[in-house]
């Protein structure tokens, strides 16, 4: 399970999404995050799915990183789908004691479970297309107009990324002290469920103690190097939009206005 956490992972390559501008990139995320949850019937539902979908064909990426990257969350989709189920007005298809379903809670919840699913997707393109340093410039291009409020922008965006960039780390090294643990003996997983969580404590504190150990050596490099934050520093790489650029943010605005029409014009599915 450890290994098939696949957040803040980085794929190299030359596809159309790695040469996209990483402002576009992340503001196309929340773009379509937005409309993902604004969906109200299917026509916008199948539209926003196809069009994220294409995001992904376009990435170069094997489809299997992104089935691996669904896998640790399948329980909670389904989980949430079927709670769900029981939310809907209407006549009851079927029911039992206080629990009911109707055709309003099933539509419910298929339109949560793929919205679910598309923004795990679309999140997963942001991060195998996107270095974390691209990833750093963006958050702190986007986020400038924000320093006019004395927001630390910078310092906000550095934390975000470093804890984008040590995700991978820490759960390779709690894979490596789980396998350890096992080697000595360690049994987890049998037993209930305090049992369970009991045996997770020979994990959990050399984990702790490691990661605190990184944190430690990291501040320790940034001080040596002089790092001092975002006043008056200055980039190898600046950032500029191409015509592709402009011509993705382009096609996201026609889809925002047909996006508009079909939700005003279409009935909503529930």
């Amino acid at each position: 399970m450890i290994s098939d956490i696949t957040l803040g992972q980085f794929f190299p390559g030359s596809s159309v999404m790695h040469r996209l501008d990483p402002r576009v990139k992340l503001c196309m995320t929340v773009y379509y995050i937005g409309l993902i949850f604004c969906s109200r019937n299917w026509i916008t539902l199948a539209l926003t799915v196809l069009t994220a979908l294409s995001g992904v064909v376009l990435s170069k990426v094997p489809a299997k990183l992104y089935l691996k990257s669904l896998k640790p969350i399948w329980f909670l989709i389904a989980f949430t789908g079927i709670l769900n189920l029981f939310y809907g007005s209407g006549e009851p298809i079927w029911s039992f004691g206080f629990l009911s379903i109707t055709r309003a809670g099933i539509i419910n919840a298929v339109m949560i479970a793929v919205r679910l699913v598309v923004l795990i997707l679309i999140s997963s393109v942001l991060t195998f297309t996107t270095s974390p340093t691209q990833l750093t410039d963006a958050i702190e291009r986007v986020l400038k107009p924000l320093a006019l409020l004395h927001v630390p922008v910078h310092e906000f965006a550095m934390m975000m990324t470093i804890a984008l960039r040590f995700v991978p780390t820490l759960l390779e090294e709690t894979d490596k002290i789980m396998s350890a643990q096992k080697a000595r003996g360690a049994d987890l997983e049998s037993g209930g469920l305090a049992q369970r969580i009991r045996a997770l404590i020979p994990i959990l504190i050399p984990l702790f103690v490691s990661a605190f150990r990184r944190a430690f050596d990291l501040a320790t490099a940034m001080e040596s190097r002089c790092y001092h934050g975002g006043a008056g520093r200055t980039r190898m790489k600046t950032l500029h939009l191409g015509r592709v650029d402009y011509g993705v943010l382009a096609l996201c605005a026609a889809y925002l206005v047909l996006f508009v029409l079909l939700t005003a014009l279409l009935p909503a599915a529930i």
